[in-house]
Formats: C-alpha cells, structure tokens, sequence
C-alpha cells in the first residue's frame, strides 16, 4: 500500500503557493487513490489536471532519477469535492457563507441560511414557526427566522442544501 503521508507531502507542497486547500486525500487498500482540492472561488479544471500530472510523475518515478521504478500499481483521481459532500474544513464554510445549508444535530435535520463563520463556531438563521399569543387571547402561529450557532465539531455534518 503507497505511504499516506507521502502522498499528502507532495500534494501540500505543490499547493504550497496557491490558494487552494487539500480536503481529502483517501488511499485504498488496492491503491485507489482519491485527491479532492477545494478554495474559495472554485476550484480550476486546469488546475485538477496539472496536480494530477505532478501526482502521476512523482508516483511513476518517486526517486527523480531516469528510469526509476514506479512505487506501486495504483489508479489515480484528482479533482473538486462534491456539492453533496459535508463540510470537511473551515474554508468550506467560508466559501458558503450566505448560502442555504443543512445541518444533522441531536439527531434533527436542518435547513437554513449560514450567516456568519469565525475561527470556532458558525451560525445558521433558521426559519421556525413559533407560537405566540394574540391580544384577544388566541395562539396563532407565525414564521420567525432563529439564529443558531455550533462548534465545527458539534453537527454530525453540514453541508450545501441543492435544491431544485
């Protein structure tokens, strides 16, 4: 099996001067190799393919030297993460700041706007019907928007809410 860390090394290395983030890298036991990169406007089909080419050399010929020996068979796959993926780093949060999202907490699925990311928590405005009393006596209910905040830690997963 082709060495991990290895890999993200040289992966890190050649996003060292970018703007892009390394979100998965995932190594099967038959070397199926997963890279996913992400940055805040989106991620360059261009750019997917140029670290897949670095990736194939560095794979193909680890040592640099003319006619070195391949490390391992493996397949190779670079590219962004998916819409329908959790959040997996801070930056994602940021890079869908104001966008509609769904969060698995305690158990409950959620939907709402993510309003506002910070080093530790995050927030979602949350519309909810809440039951409130008129002048004549009756309950009525109404929508009013709730703003509730988490640790990146707290939700079992947040992420983008498509629709369509």
């Amino acid at each position: 099996m082709l060495d991990k860390s290895l890999l993200q090394n040289w992966i890190e290395e050649y996003l060292k001067d970018t703007d892009y983030e390394l979100i998965t890298l995932n190594i099967s036991a038959g070397n199926d190799i997963l890279v996913e990169v992400d940055r805040l406007s989106g991620v360059d089909v261009d750019f997917c393919a140029e670290l897949n080419r670095y990736l194939v050399e560095k794979l193909d010929n680890p040592n640099g030297q003319p006619g070195g020996e391949p490390l391992a068979d493996y397949s190779l796959e670079v590219g962004s993460v998916s819409l329908t993926d959790p959040f997996k780093s801070k930056m994602q949060f940021q890079k869908n700041l104001g966008h509609d999202v769904e969060i698995l907490v305690d158990g409950k699925k959620l939907h709402g706007q993510l309003v506002s990311v910070d080093q530790d928590t995050f927030s979602v405005d949350i519309e909810e019907k809440v039951k409130k009393e008129t002048p004549s006596g009756k309950t009525k209910t109404e929508k009013q928007m709730v703003t509730y905040t988490w640790r990146y830690d707290q939700p079992k997963y947040v992420k983008y809410d498509l629709k369509f």
